[in-house]
């Protein structure tokens, strides 16, 4: 079947019910038909795909053999979703994913009742099904919780943290291990290693499947051989690991076989009592061009589903990751001490080029924000320069490392903090808008906001030379086209920039990504503009100058506004006796969902016409009424110097 293939089969298909009165025979096909489905519909807007293509087999058996949504169904990340979404209602609006109002990136509690837990960060899967498991048994509920986790987001600690707790208890619990050798970029770690080296193993393949033909001819042995293999298995397989935890450890089995997959789980739909399920995947598993290079195709743009042809769009400069990455190189040409640490997003953080400049000077440490942190401070213990490639989002699962180990030690570790702000497609899930808020209240911390290219490649610098605990924030996709210079020039520390002189005494105040807007409203409404660069220090001296020489003023930052950089502005000018009218424009007190960025900065007010509007809504009467002051108090000295 090609990809412009009419359904015939899954067009009838418009919930899990749906799916289990069909034969089981023709779940193969169906099989066939969703996959051609995910082709051709990602193909035309872009999204996650790859990882989808290789959980449909596993997908279909899910919800054929459990009776979804009685029994719950927990997907770890939710890269691998578009086969359930499209299963359980939603096949109509898949076209519509990841766009503004449209289908959620991911599982989302509010969008299906078959989405039983929300997620987009990783290595959740399992806690969350756990709490379901022993809720449901508290309540007298009989159902079975499955958790589908993959072997990248196994790598994290907080899936250990819960195997742990839960083979210690009797949950009806089913951990299904999607094995694909992958996460966004290739798997690292041990366990990752391990998996990929057994399975490959002749050995292993030959005993096990020469074990399965002698087993059939010999079937009263079946129970001893049972036994042998479990004895063998604990040598050779990571099924021990898991069966000292306390689950039952099956497999590894071919994800690709439904047959295989239905069998299994009927099987284990049955057992009482926590068990691990070993699934062997294929990420991209159907289509050629997703089979050879899952990392680009983890969540392509729109493409030629015919010929694997990417559609790239105009770009008008350098993304910031890509300003960072080209730093990154730079600088650890000019410093023999640098090091670059990711949690598993090399591509996304813009490292591709200096893991192969810098091999030995580069650490993926898998999905471990929480590791990747303190391993930094470590390094920096010890005089070297570690350098966090992170995204904003992420940072916040290692809060208490970047409290505990970096800044009340005072260590030199430098936090590039990607997809700071609204982000787009990738929704509430993925926004990096709480940094400002919870990164200025730790002491020790340097906070800089770039308002263009060239000036997050000056921070950078002056992070890394800072020799303090430093972030550099900054969002997802272009700037504004500002040339990058190739010098590396620190910046004075807190020290702001004055952009603009106005005359109609307002003041704006601009943070990171808000300065052109700031402009913007500042040549309408002929106020003062100031690129403040430093969310800490704030420039105590300019502020000191500028505000008492204004009447009003307002800050703008593509962050909440709740204890923000604005909050900062207004902490240190309340210091000052200033009690002057203020504006905070910032993220409002409630999550961004998806859609385009400009899309979500407009939702959040924060695109250039609203700015504009927002001020003007605030400021004119403001302006009115102190004008109107100002004319009284010159006719009452007026009256009062003219004749008697």
């Amino acid at each position: 079947m090609t990809p412009k293939d009419p359904p015939q089969l899954l067009e009838a298909i418009n919930s899990p019910a749906d799916l289990r009165q069909l034969p089981e025979k023709s779940l193969t096909a169906l099989a066939a038909e969703l996959r051609a489905f995910l082709i051709q519909t990602v193909s035309t807007r872009g999204g996650h795909f790859a990882a989808g293509l290789g959980t449909v087999e596993l997908t279909i058996a899910l919800h054929y053999v459990f009776d979804t949504p009685h029994d719950r169904l927990v997907w770890d990340v939710g890269h691998q979703a578009y086969p359930h979404k499209v299963l359980t209602g939603r096949r109509e609006q898949l076209h519509t994913i990841k766009q503004h109002g449209g289908l959620a990136p991911f599982p989302n509690r509010a969008e299906s009742e078959y989405d039983t837990f929300g997620v987009g960060h990783s290595s959740t899967s399992i806690s969350a099904a756990l709490g379901m498991a022993l809720a449901s048994a508290a309540q007298g509920v009989e159902r079975r919780v499955v958790a589908v986790i993959g072997d990248g987001a196994l790598s994290a600690g907080m899936a250990f943290e819960a195997l742990n707790h839960a083979g210690s208890l009797p949950a009806n619990l089913l951990v299904i291990l999607n094995d694909n050798d992958m996460s966004i970029s290739e798997n690292v770690g041990a366990m990752s290693k391990y998996l990929a080296r057994v399975l490959s193993g002749r050995f292993y393949a030959h005993l096990r499947e020469g074990g399965k033909r002698v087993l059939r001819r010999m079937p009263h042995i079946r129970e001893f051989a049972r036994r042998s293999e479990e004895h063998v298995k604990g040598m050779w397989l990571p099924g021990t690991v898991f069966e000292e935890m306390g689950f039952n450890y099956i497999g590894p089995i071919d994800g690709h076989d439904l047959p295989g997959l239905v069998r299994t789980l009927r099987n284990l739909r049955d057992l009482r009592s926590p068990q691990f399920l070993h699934v062997v995947t294929q990420k991209g598993k159907g289509y050629a061009p997703a089979e050879a290079d899952p990392i680009t195709w983890h969540g392509p743009g729109p493409f030629d589903p015919a010929t694997g042809q990417l559609f790239k769009g105009k770009t008008t400069g350098p993304s910031y990751s890509q300003v960072f990455g080209d730093w990154l190189c730079d600088e650890a040409a000019r410093d023999p001490k640098l090091v670059a640490i990711t949690p598993a997003m090399r591509e996304g953080s813009g490292l591709v080029e200096y893991s192969k400049r810098f091999p030995d000077r580069y650490y993926d440490v898998a999905i471990a924000e929480q590791h990747a942190v303190t391993f930094a401070a470590g390094l920096a213990c010890e005089g070297m320069k570690p350098v966090v490639a992170i995204y904003s989002t992420f940072l916040q699962r290692a809060y208490d490392q970047l409290i505990h180990d970096v800044a009340l030690q005072n260590l030199p570790v430098v936090f590039a903090l990607d997809r700071a702000g609204v982000v787009g497609g990738d929704g509430a899930t993925h926004n990096g808008s709480f940094d400002y808020s919870f990164v200025r209240c730790i002491p020790n911390m340097l906070v800089m906001a770039p308002a263009d290219e060239n000036e997050c490649r000056q921070m950078l610098h002056t992070a890394c030379v800072s020799g303090v605990p430093a972030v550099v924030r900054y969002p997802r996709g272009q700037g504004p086209g500002v040339a990058v210079e190739r010098a590396l020039a620190p910046l004075p520390l807190g020290r702001a920039q004055l952009r603009r002189r106005g005359a109609s005494g307002l003041l704006l105040l601009s943070f990171g990504t808000m300065l052109e807007a700031a402009l913007s409203a500042g040549e309408r409404l002929d106020a003062t503009v100031v690129n403040m660069r430093f969310v800490k220090p704030l420039d105590e001296a300019l502020l000191g100058e500028l505000v008492p020489q204004h009447v009003a003023w307002v800050t703008l930052e593509e962050n909440t506004v709740a204890g923000g950089a604005g909050s900062a502005v207004a902490e240190l000018v309340d210091t000052l006796g200033n009690a002057h009218p203020r504006l905070h424009l910032g993220l409002p007190d409630r999550f961004i969902e998806h859609g385009s960025r400009e899309q979500c900065l407009a939702d959040a007010g924060l695109d250039t016409p609203a700015v504009i509007a927002a001020i003007e809504r605030w400021w004119l009467p403001q302006a009115r009424s102190l004008n109107s002051g100002r004319a009284a108090t010159r006719m009452a000295a007026a009256a009062h110097t003219g004749p008697a």
